[in-house]
């Protein structure tokens, strides 16, 4: 009997840890939208594996600093008859290419120009990444909204349709209307069941962009699509553009890359001189005939070589050709971004004026033909069709401002895509 509150007080401890752990497996993990973005420059695989190129491109910087190698040479000989008694030989030489002509110095601007377009062109991925990243994420949470206006309309009308069953066991309506109501309800489970797979694949789709498994994937998003309103002056716009945008800082890197490989060939067509410096060891020769002493040599020297394959200026020419082509691509880089900033600022100017539309009570107005239809409809003043037409009429609206919603806020996004700037932080 002692043990029985000690008994107690262990059961509630125990009861009041399961509880919590069952509250915590029913928790719904909800995604923001900054958390995504996190995840999205922290793990997606394709960004990871572009940032190699980073590393790749050091490595190669590195390694074109390295100057040529010194040769060792060594050497014996003997006679192969040793009764004649005619000595041996060792001799040994140091040998090392000079490079003339800034070859080194060449290479190390080549390389040091490769890794500075490597830089911007993954600048640029990240950019187009996150974009497309925040496109995704709006599509989900449009697919969302649709999928809640399916679950609203087939609340309401599973409702109504409830209601007609017992107006119509009263005798108010006709068995026609009730069953026309019944069939409605059904019609729009089966649009909700649609909506709903839509939304899931949309979530499925934001895994991918997060370089997670399907194990992780979250019960909802955070945010709710809203009118993104920005006021922007266009030719200041394609100035920020041109002063902004990766890509093109990546064309004029690789200009300077061209550049450089230019002056590379042209140093690869001077001569590089060959420096020896070296000794040898003669031992001493017994041979009665023609007895020597025993001796040592030193030896240098320089070669030159006849570089006759100069006449060939195929690789100049080549690497001049290139470096021509890179000035027409950073000239037309440039002009595609003025056309694209235009086009781009065009769209979110029409989807404004769409949104702004649909603000001017569109929404309201047909709220409340539905709900004045469905008033009169239950005090017989009107038929079921008539509702129906109301209802779907409401749900085209929202559907269709749910659309411009989130066509707003997708041409927002490719117009800073465009400019090269970025001030989405949060959708709310």
């Amino acid at each position: 009997m002692n043990h029985l509150p000690k008994y107690r007080k262990s059961v509630a401890i125990i009861s009041f840890c399961v509880l919590i752990l069952i509250a915590h497996a029913q928790e719904k993990r909800v995604l923001t939208f900054n958390e995504y973005l996190n995840n999205v420059g922290n793990a997606n695989v394709g960004y990871l594996a572009e940032k190699y190129n980073i590393d790749i491109a050091e490595a190669n910087l590195k390694a074109a600093k390295v100057f040529p190698d010194p040769e060792l040479s060594v050497s014996y000989a003997n006679n192969q008859n040793w009764n004649l008694q005619m000595g041996y030989g060792v001799e040994a030489e140091l040998s090392y290419t000079l490079e003339l002509g800034g070859k080194r110095k060449a290479r190390i601007r080549v390389a040091q120009s490769e890794k500075e377009m490597t830089d911007a062109l993954l600048e640029d991925y990240f950019h187009s990444l996150r974009a497309e990243a925040t496109l995704a994420y709006l599509e989900t949470l449009k697919q969302k909204r649709l999928y809640e206006i399916q679950k609203a309309s087939y609340r309401q009308m599973l409702s109504l349709a409830h209601a007609d069953s017992l107006r119509f066991r009263l005798g108010v309506i006709m068995e026609v209307d009730a069953r026309q109501s019944k069939l409605e309800a059904a019609g729009m489970l089966n649009e909700v069941y649609s909506s709903e797979g839509d939304w899931q694949e949309a979530l499925v789709r934001l895994l991918l962009f997060q370089g997670k498994n399907y194990t992780e994937l979250p019960d909802s998003i955070a945010g709710e699509l809203s009118y993104l309103k920005r006021v922007f002056d266009l030719p200041a716009l394609i100035v920020t553009a041109q002063n902004n945008r990766a890509d093109l800082q990546a064309a004029l890197k690789f200009k300077e890359v061209s550049q450089n490989n230019l002056r590379l060939a042209k140093a690869n067509r001077a001569i590089d001189l060959g420096i020896s410096l070296g000794g040898n060891y003669s031992a001493e020769v017994l041979n009665q005939i023609a007895p020597a002493p025993a001796f040592t040599g030193v030896m240098a020297g320089i070669s030159i070589p006849l570089r006759f394959s100069n006449a060939n200026k195929g690789e100049l020419r080549a690497a001049q050709w290139a470096a021509t082509q890179s000035e027409k691509q950073y000239e037309a880089v440039e002009l595609q971004i003025g056309s694209e900033v235009m086009q781009a600022y065009s769209r979110y100017q029409t989807a404004c004026r769409q949104v702004e539309q649909f603000r001017t009570g569109m929404l309201d107005e047909a709220e409340t033909i539905l709900k004045k239809k469905v008033y009169s409809y239950e005090r017989g003043e009107t038929n079921i069709l008539e509702v129906l037409n109301a209802q779907r009429t409401y749900n085209d609206v929202q559907v269709s401002y749910n659309e411009t919603l989130y066509n707003c806020a997708s041409a927002l996004i490719e117009l800073e895509r465009a400019c090269g700037v970025w001030d989405i932080m949060e959708l709310d």
